[in-house]
């Protein structure tokens, strides 16, 4: 697409040109000097295209074109379970009884909504093996923080003030040791084994009196199960610490496993990812924290909870951690997560998983011929591959990335998790169809070949997107974020 194609909305600006018109004023007009510091009033108009309503739609429905989204193809972006947002969980979160409503209002007046809201924390809870959950906190990071300052304040009010350090394997999600170090906490590294799976000799030389908790994701960012967590909760709870469960790849074992019955004591769920809720572009989030029962009178308050019929938010909860979020949770993305819930029921969150993990074993091992896998055992919903075999031949994973995007597909994540040399984290879901995932196989054996056969080829991709590729260091470091009309 070239300029001409796609022309910029002040390129289309032609004097006295409006896309709006506003009723007549109903109100008494005034001078905004008298009622505000004339610093700030501007003294001129502010220069904003002059374009008609025809050219605003085209203008930005050109710039949605240019987005990839779940919708438009395939998206296997490891780590991050992009999968496919049911149109049903729109059609409820814009029904007017749950659409029209606000925060503020009186709890009594919203019974139908809190209902949902603590159906969903029941749901919740038995799907994680938790004792009890808080939808509060907006997104996975804030459900991580909000989960180790509630290990935190158990360890405070048991007087064990040394419980310093959180140990975190590393292989990690980054929002855990970042998490640890927020909530005050040291990050320890424990170190994976040949298996890519923690070293429980290591675990055991890093665990002892100062350890607050050990945070672990279960599969783990490589995408294996953790086989030895009993054995691993058993050494961290000799020692007096406890385990935190980053939900992020629930979307792997929902229905076959629950992390309370591994030993975890507090569990941290992504709803727009296991569940369902659009999160392209960074947001919306929620991340529900589930807790054990000792740990349960920490929780956020106010906790959301049930009297003969009648739903209201508590607050008389004295060892609660405090609120860590206005209002209660990202109602909209809880909302189709319960919706998720109820369509899928307890055997189809089964048949998510095993969906999830079929595709994902059937591309590794289809890839592997191709690419080096580090860990040849089967993976659970996701799988790391290196590219150290085409690096050798001057083509570097940011290539292969570069190169898909010619093919229409969102390249995998790439580069993570951190210990594996040039990685490609490719995640299908459960959504895809054997074709979809055949013909992105494929497209990874070309781009192999082409490696092989014409190096240069990958080095320069993209060809057909509408940006190609850029000096990535520059545009790191030096972004262009407005735009500068021609004078």
């Amino acid at each position: 697409m070239d300029k001409q194609d796609f022309p910029l909305i002040f390129e289309h600006s032609k004097a006295g040109r409006t896309s709006y018109s506003l009723p007549e004023l109903e109100i008494e007009e005034f001078d905004l000097k008298e009622e505000f510091d004339p610093v700030y009033i501007r003294e001129e108009a502010p220069d904003l295209p002059e374009v008609s309503e025809l050219q605003i739609i085209r203008h930005y429905t050109a710039l949605s074109k240019r987005n990839h989204g779940v919708d438009s193809g395939f998206y296997p972006l490891g780590s991050c379970t992009m999968k496919y947002n049911p149109k049903m969980n729109e059609d409820v979160a814009r029904m007017e009884g749950f659409s029209h409503i606000h925060p503020y209002q009186d709890p009594k007046s919203v019974q139908g909504a809190l209902k949902v809201m603590y159906d969903l924390q029941s749901s919740l809870a038995a799907i994680t093996g938790m004792h009890e959950v808080t939808l509060q906190p907006a997104a996975g990071a804030q459900g991580e923080w909000t989960g180790l300052m509630m290990i935190r304040a158990y360890h405070e009010a048991n007087g064990e003030l040394n419980r310093t350090k959180v140990i975190v394997p590393d292989s990690a999600h980054g929002t855990n040791p970042a998490s640890a170090t927020v909530a005050g906490f040291e990050a320890v590294t424990v170190k994976s084994n040949e298996h890519g799976t923690v070293d429980l000799e290591d675990l055991k030389r890093v665990v002892g009196e100062d350890t607050a908790a050990l945070m672990l994701t279960n599969p783990n960012t490589l995408g294996l199960f953790e086989e030895n967590i009993v054995e691993m909760a058993e050494i961290v709870h000799q020692a007096g610490g406890k385990l935190y469960y980053d939900g992020a790849n629930l979307n792997a074992v929902m229905g076959y496993a629950r992390p309370g019955d591994m030993g975890f004591d507090v569990v941290h769920l992504n709803l727009h990812k296991t569940f369902t809720g659009p999160h392209g572009g960074g947001g919306p989030g929620s991340g529900p924290v589930g807790v054990s029962e000792e740990l349960a009178r920490f929780l956020p308050k106010p906790i959301l909870s049930e009297a003969n019929g009648e739903y209201y938010f508590e607050e008389d909860r004295p060892d609660s951690i405090g609120r860590v979020k206005p209002f209660y949770g990202n109602f909209g993305i809880n909302l189709r997560a319960y919706t998720y819930i109820r369509t899928m029921g307890a055997e189809g969150l089964k048949k998510v998983s095993e969906y999830a993990v079929l595709n994902a074993n059937y591309m590794m091992r289809r890839l592997q011929e191709e690419y080096e896998l580090p860990y040849t055992q089967h993976c659970k919903h996701e799988f790391v591959l290196s590219g150290k075999r085409q690096k050798k031949l001057g083509v570097r994973t940011l290539d292969i990335a570069k190169r898909l995007l010619d093919f229409g597909y969102h390249p995998p994540t790439i580069y993570f998790p951190l210990n594996v040399e040039e990685a490609l984290m490719v995640e299908p879901t459960e959504t895809e169809s054997k074709e979809t995932l055949d013909g992105f196989i494929d497209t990874m054996i070309q781009i192999s070949n082409e490696a092989k056969n014409d190096p240069e080829l990958v080095q320069e991709a993209p060809y057909h997107t509408v940006v190609k590729r850029m000096d990535e260091t520059t545009a790191a470091r030096k972004p262009v974020l407005r735009y500068n009309r021609p004078q």
